[in-house]
């Protein structure tokens, strides 16, 4: 069986409006003791926001300055800026030409010039094309043509690996684990190009909060008999119109079975809206896809936010991951039979800490915490480019595969 050689990595996203030059942010990595590095936009090299000039500049200082410090940028990342918008789903189409054409091929130019790997996250469904069947899969197909025709230009500019980040809510896809084969089935059937995923360990801590409720569960929150769901800001009801035949039944316009039976019927044309049992779970997003997500992104969670918190002692006391179940998902993904509607399992992955420092951070405190979360990370990595197998026979961890 061939297993994918792993490597740590970090994103500079913390080093955002703080350590911003290229001789600046690779020199703190390398004192971390990281030597890869996932280069946000975040951290002044967005083509949107960057005079294009800048940018040649921004590319070659990279190149120098990470062979002074003896790093390399192996992925190029899309930050905030894009993230805040619809995008490549915008309801505007002249929007998302622009998305496509003036921010993500740009991307794919400046990465192909780095010899880096590119990953991002820029699209978003508005509300109206969530509550209208046609219309959402009417975006969900231009979405998916424009991920194949940047997985093509990726083929042409030096075979680069790319890929979409796996969210967490149904405006925001690929956001469940049904949701997200179909989408790399569907872009690697098109163009037959690899097109990958991105996970993150903290993007699992919205699904369940959108699961379909049962009737039984309904029928209790409507009913007022269950406590822990009195408020109905406790339960996913999905379309709009389910929202309204319950302002209905509240006012006595409908009774109970009737609300009932008409909500289960609307539900059922909406199943874009609703995840799936196991979707919340980080482990099974990592043994499902995990082969398939050349990059994957660190950060500590609680399993109730996505708040990047660091992999510190405290940190990790409550937090939901470890790098020995990481790791042992990983294995099981590897373990998958080769899947032929499916693009080439992954024969490099970077851990990359995503670590974001708040406004009011200090960075004495973020390179603390850092620094922990590296030390954390090199007991189950000491060395970069071992192969999973050999990551697996450490005495660190449990399980021999």
């Amino acid at each position: 069986m061939d297993y994918p050689r792993i490597y740590l990595a970090i994103d500079n996203c913390f080093a955002s409006k703080r350590w911003t030059k290229p001789s600046e942010w690779t020199k703190v990595i390398a004192d971390l003791g990281l030597f890869y590095i996932e280069a946000s936009a975040d951290t002044e090299s967005d083509p949107l926001f960057m005079d294009p000039a800048y940018l040649e500049d921004w590319i070659e200082e990279v190149k120098v300055h990470s062979a002074i410090n003896g790093v390399r940028v192996v992925n190029l990342y899309s930050g905030h800026g894009t993230y805040s918008t619809l995008g490549l789903t915008h309801t505007d189409v002249r929007v998302r030409e622009r998305m496509q054409h003036q921010w993500l091929e740009p991307l794919l130019l400046m990465a192909e010039k780095l010899e880096a790997g590119v990953g991002f996250y820029c699209h978003a469904f508005n509300d109206s094309v969530l509550q209208n069947k046609r219309e959402y899969r009417e975006m969900e197909r231009d979405l998916f043509d424009r991920l194949r025709d940047l997985a093509l230009l990726a083929k042409e500019h030096g075979q680069l690996i790319i890929g979409v980040e796996q969210m967490y809510s149904p405006h925001q896809i690929p956001w469940t684990i049904k949701g997200t084969r179909t989408l790399l089935e569907d872009v690697y059937s098109q163009g037959g190009n690899p097109f990958y995923v991105t996970i993150d360990t903290g993007h699992q801590t919205g699904q369940d909060k959108f699961r379909r409720p049962t009737t039984v569960e309904i029928r209790s929150v409507l009913m007022g008999t269950d406590d822990s769901a009195k408020d109905t800001d406790m339960i996913w009801l999905g379309p709009q119109v389910c929202y309204e035949l319950l302002e209905k039944f509240k006012i006595g316009q409908i009774d109970l079975e009737a609300c009932l039976s008409e909500m289960n019927q609307e539900m059922d044309k909406f199943s874009h809206l609703f995840s799936n049992i196991g979707d919340g779970n980080t482990y099974n997003w990592l043994e499902k896809f995990g082969c398939y997500s050349p990059i994957i992104h660190l950060q500590q969670t609680d399993g109730k936010s996505s708040s990047h918190m660091p992999f510190t002692a405290k940190a990790n006391s409550m937090g939901k991951i470890s790098g020995e179940q990481l790791l042992n998902a990983l294995a099981v993904s590897y373990q998958q039979a080769a899947d032929a509607r499916m693009p080439e399992k992954c024969r490099d992955i970077y851990l990359t800490l995503e670590m974001f420092s708040s406004t009011a951070s200090i960075n004495y405190n973020t390179l603390k915490d850092l620094k922990e979360s590296v030390a954390y990370w090199r007991q189950f990595i000491p060395e970069d480019g071992l192969t999973l197998d050999q990551l697996m026979a450490l005495p660190i961890m449990k399980k021999d595969i």
